[in-house]
């Protein structure tokens, strides 16, 4: 059996990595990939805190919740950058300017 600090440093190494690809890359859909890759670096955690306690299940119901917001997050950000890909022709963040006056 695989001790539940090995699943932590997995999801610490995992969000880490999603942090510095959303900080160092100017790429709209790299940006998104990588907030779901530290999204799932929770999602990690939250399972890996329920194998502590498998009487209370409430690790894997957070986790479940939080893959039903991360489906959501994907259609509106993929509608927001398929919209200025429409407009601008990038999908560069440092050219998404639109709301500005």
């Amino acid at each position: 059996m695989i001790p539940v600090q090995h699943y932590l440093y997995l999801s610490a190494l995992l969000f880490t990595i999603g942090g510095v690809g959303f900080l160092v890359r100017r790429n709209v859909l790299v940006a998104l990939m990588s907030i779901e890759v530290m999204l799932n670096a929770v999602n990690i955690s939250l399972v890996a805190f329920n194998r502590m306690r498998p009487e209370n299940h409430g690790g894997q119901m957070f986790a479940f919740f939080l893959i039903a917001a991360e489906a959501a997050e994907v259609a509106v950000g993929l509608a927001i950058v398929l919209s200025l890909f429409r407009i601008k022709r990038t999908v560069r963040s440092d050219e998404a300017d639109l709301l500005k006056n």
